[in-house]
């Protein structure tokens, strides 16, 4: 009985040491994230640089989907982008939830328009973020 003992407490201590272990890494990883957070903030708040020219006719280039809008939409994560609809307008780019949000993921949304110079826009069924596009 009493090697037994002793095998659930070593155990026990090594079962310790890898939860000491594992909040570490924890505490790492979230100082990466917020570090990457913030580099992606930086790169998005950048002016945007204007294409270079090209030699095609305007009617024969395909349609892309504007760079600002993609940045943005980059700044959510997949399951927050999934969640709401992205539009361009002229100085601006206008987020609108597709479903009821919550007041967790409005908060967290609210939170990186926030920090990406934006505002909410409260008009009843019609409120939405916007972000301005020359975000300097």
């Amino acid at each position: 009985m009493s090697g037994e003992k002793e095998k659930v407490e070593n155990l026990t201590r090594k079962v310790d040491e890898l939860v000491v272990i594992l909040n570490g890494i924890m505490e790492d990883l979230h100082q990466v994230s917020a570090s990457l957070k913030s580099l992606a903030v930086s790169h998005i708040t950048q002016p945007l640089a204007a294409p270079p020219p090209s030699s095609l006719p305007p009617f024969t280039q395909s349609p892309e989907k504007s760079k600002a809008v993609e940045d943005i939409k980059m700044m959510f994560p997949d399951d927050l982008e999934d969640l709401l609809s992205f539009e361009e307008k002229d100085d601006y780019v206008v987020i609108k939830p597709r479903q009821f949000l919550g007041s967790e993921n409005f908060a967290k949304i609210a939170s990186a328009v926030r920090g990406m110079g934006g505002d909410y826009v409260s008009a009843g069924k019609a409120s939405h973020f916007r972000v301005p596009k020359n975000r300097a």
